[in-house]
């Protein structure tokens, strides 16, 4: 058996593509994007798939087994839909939603469908060992989580698609892969969160949504998890995470990653040499693929989609309230 896909936007979907092309299961039987002559130019170059001028050439064919969605974060939910409705299974850019609605639409057609959402960090070299250290114990018990995703890419609010799209959130378009550290690491789906944001970088420019945000989210087990959504910062693209444990804290910044197990101030941490972000932004998807043909339960992985989701979603009604937010969980 093999798995027939067809991959739709072709800016970071290229890399979903070629993971699919790679794969030895699996194969494109479709490519589409705005720019026809971009697709046209990958089929050319994989030797594989057709050129569709519309998704609805895609979902209309039957050999088609999954959808990879790479498109405008506006345009994800109704594309997941229409995918689910036609029986593929979806692997989506994030986020996977916008909206309450938008999501219990998606849940309601889901049915056994695998869904999986490119949150690719969990796919960094440091990250599974962070994974595997908190999980061992290595940490002790963990009582605070910090994330920062500073974006440093200004132009791309102010003069990209995004700043034209209407309720463009950078806490979903961001800080959600910080919250999906959050929730995969610990283990754990927080039960509420405070948030507040401010639109100062940007208050001249026609980007017309919060450039900052900053929560608080509270977890079952006493954890606090601050996360922040930092698109206006004067600084590169990077992810900062700080996990604190009663016997270490692990810290992942500009001076690299390390873990302090010592409480001496002078006592040298450990460095880890380990990548903090994936080799490419297909890295999930052999994963993916695998996970569809061995038959595996879908439901952890879409489960955990749909979670994250739903704690980023409430932050922005807790941005938009001035009021904690309970997190209710479809």
């Amino acid at each position: 058996m093999t798995l027939a896909a067809a991959v739709i936007g072709l800016g970071v979907g290229e890399q979903h593509a070629r993971a699919v092309a790679a794969h030895p299961r699996a194969h494109l039987a479709w490519l589409c994007d705005l720019d026809r002559s971009r697709a046209e130019a990958l089929a050319a170059s994989l030797g594989q798939g057709r050129v569709a001028s519309d998704y609805a050439t895609v979902l209309a064919d039957p050999a088609v087994d999954v959808v990879m969605l790479a498109t405008y974060d506006d345009e994800h939910a109704a594309q997941v839909v229409a995918a689910l409705e036609a029986g593929k299974h979806v692997f989506c850019e994030k986020p996977l939603c916008r909206t309450s609605r938008e999501l219990a639409a998606i849940v309601r057609v889901r049915r056994d469908r695998h869904l999986g959402c490119n949150l690719v960090l969990r796919a960094a070299p440091l990250f599974r060992w962070l994974h595997g250290a908190i999980r061992s114990g290595e940490l002790g018990e963990v009582y605070a989580f910090d994330g920062d995703y500073l974006y440093g890419r200004l132009h791309k609010i102010t003069e990209g698609w995004r700043g034209s799209v209407d309720d463009y959130s950078v806490f979903q378009g961001g800080a959600v892969h910080l919250v999906d550290l959050m929730m995969w690491l610990l283990g754990e789906r927080p039960v509420r969160v405070t948030a507040a944001g401010n639109r100062i970088v940007t208050r001249d420019t026609k980007f017309r949504y919060p450039d900052f945000v900053a929560a608080t989210y509270e977890l079952p087990s006493g954890v606090i998890g601050r996360i922040t959504a930092n698109f206006g910062c004067v600084h590169k693209h990077q992810h900062v995470l700080r996990v604190f444990g009663t016997k270490a804290t692990f810290i992942a910044d500009d001076a690299g990653a390390r873990l302090h197990v010592a409480r001496d101030p002078g006592g040298p941490p450990r460095v880890l040499d380990l990548s903090p972000v994936a080799a490419t932004k297909g890295d999930l998807v052999p994963g993916f693929v695998d996970g569809v043909l061995a038959g595996v339960d879908p439901e952890p992985i879409a489960r955990h989609e749909i979670d994250v989701i739903t704690a980023c979603i409430a932050a922005d009604h807790a941005v938009a309230s001035r009021q904690p937010q309970p997190i209710e969980y479809l």
